[in-house]
């Protein structure tokens, strides 16, 4: 078919090259917002005496009545076309006649495209936001029910202290919770509207730029023209904050591999988020915390190709860009799937509550409480911390926990110790006692918890 840019062409773009140079097959997914787009444009045409309010109406007719048709599969999109903008211009003319031509006066593809993706971008970053809330949701159930579910705390992946389940799970409430103000703040700074900027030096018909991008919910229009189409800072941030929510799920997900293991036995993956083997009727797989840790990378590469896609582009707009797309849908797409099946994951998983504590209690976790208490009897900590390493060799020898160590043995290394040693160094005590504002103590807990409630709208 004639191309929308044809009239300078005295022959034939080789096949080859058009399918090159295409973007239909992947820039189809944002029909919706290319017609929302057009729409206020047409609105803002007819406003500023540009069209007529009929031809206004009947070009807005038509665009609803194709997405109408696109929304219920009465119309399909098809690769005869170069790019959706062409698609949905093509058929509108074919719909109402001449009038559809006047659709793309005081516009460019330019700052079409620009607008499109900006629209789209906006929309998904709504959809993940709700995506992580509702994995909040579940983080947030499981620490109200395990405030005095006790386990290690690990540096270095060693046991270090005790802690519980409800603060180790907080810890990623955390995370995830700064992953939406990222996109909060990504969606403040992209939010200005660049339609009618042009190809990149705006138009001398009398646009009124600020009621457009009033039609359509941005902030303001743009600043710049040629800002407005070479600009792709937005993508780049909005790869960088699913890299870095790809990166916290990542983490999390090679801990509930860990703990899957038999090694661990931390907890049960549920059947329907599990696999088995082939060959080892035995094994249990966590697949979809495997997967999640593996697409992590996938989505750093997008990133890191788009930044070295924009790297060297001068201004304005160069066909390079174009390479945004499949990067950043890629990357949502893969986003977006990872968080919804962690959650589901989370949702049905089971904590073995007693394994934790058990492997609390037989990794001397306790051991620092231990120093403490011969500090709080009046021992310097540095001495006490090599009493407690003495301690530590006894236990090894003995192959048990400070726990079970008898008193005579405490008394033998140093005669400080009484009874009162085993309360000292139980794990409710030790976490109890640890009461400053973020421990794991359980009041502090709580009080964390009635927060997380408030910033989730409880």
């Amino acid at each position: 078919m004639a191309q929308l840019w044809g009239g300078r062409f005295t022959k034939e773009t080789d096949q080859l090259v058009y399918q090159f140079n295409a973007s239909i097959t992947f820039d189809k997914r944002f029909y919706s917002q290319d017609i929302r787009g057009s729409i206020a444009h047409v609105t803002m045409l007819a406003k500023q005496g540009i069209l007529t309010d009929e031809e206004r109406d009947a070009i807005i007719e038509g665009l609803k009545g194709i997405l109408s048709d696109l929304e219920t599969g009465k119309l399909i999109i098809t690769t005869e076309y170069e790019d959706i903008h062409s698609f949905v211009e093509a058929n509108l003319i074919d719909r109402i006649g001449d009038v559809g031509k006047k659709l793309h006066t005081g516009r460019s593809r330019n700052d079409q495209v620009a607008l499109d993706m900006r629209l789209y971008i906006r929309d998904e970053i709504g959809e993940m936001d709700e995506l992580l809330k509702d994995m909040l949701s579940t983080l947030l159930s499981i620490m109200e029910n395990n405030t005095e579910t006790y386990m290690p705390g690990f540096t270095h992946l060693q046991k270090a202290q005790p802690i519980t389940l409800a603060h180790h799970i907080g810890a990623y409430f955390e995370m995830f919770r700064r992953d939406r103000e990222r996109l909060s703040d990504i969606k403040k700074r992209m939010n200005f509207c660049p339609l009618g900027a042009g190809a990149l030096a705006g138009t001398t018909y009398p646009l009124d730029r600020f009621f457009s991008a009033e039609l359509m919910e941005f902030t303001a229009p743009t600043r710049n023209s040629i800002d407005s189409v070479a600009d792709r800072d937005y993508l780049i941030e909005f790869l960088s904050a699913m890299s870095t929510i790809m990166m916290h799920l990542s983490r999390f997900s090679e801990e509930v591999i860990l703990w899957n293991s038999n090694e661990y036995k931390f907890v049960e993956i549920d059947d329907g988020f599990s696999t088995g083997s082939s060959i080892m009727p035995q094994k249990k797989n966590p697949d979809i915390a495997e997967l999640v840790r593996g697409k992590t990378g996938r989505v750093y590469g997008a990133l890191m190709s788009m930044l070295t896609t924009m790297k060297g582009i001068p201004l304005a707009y160069n066909k390079d860009m174009q390479e945004d797309k499949e990067l950043v849908f890629d990357a949502i797409d893969n986003t977006k799937g990872c968080i919804a099946l962690f959650n589901g994951m989370m949702k049905t998983i089971t904590f073995n509550n007693d394994i934790m504590a058990e492997s609390a209690k037989h990794g001397f976790t306790n051991a620092t409480d231990a120093a403490d208490y011969l500090v709080n009897h009046g021992v310097p900590f540095r001495d006490a911390h090599g009493i407690v390493g003495q301690l530590v060799l006894a236990c090894i020898d003995r192959r048990c926990s400070l726990d079970d160590l008898p008193l005579s043995a405490y008394k033998e290394i140093s005669p400080v110790f009484e009874e009162d040693i085993y309360d000292a160094i139980s794990l409710k005590t030790c976490v109890e006692k640890r009461l400053t504002y973020g421990a794991p103590g359980p009041e502090v807990m709580k009080q964390v918890i009635d927060e997380c409630k408030k910033y989730l709208n409880y």
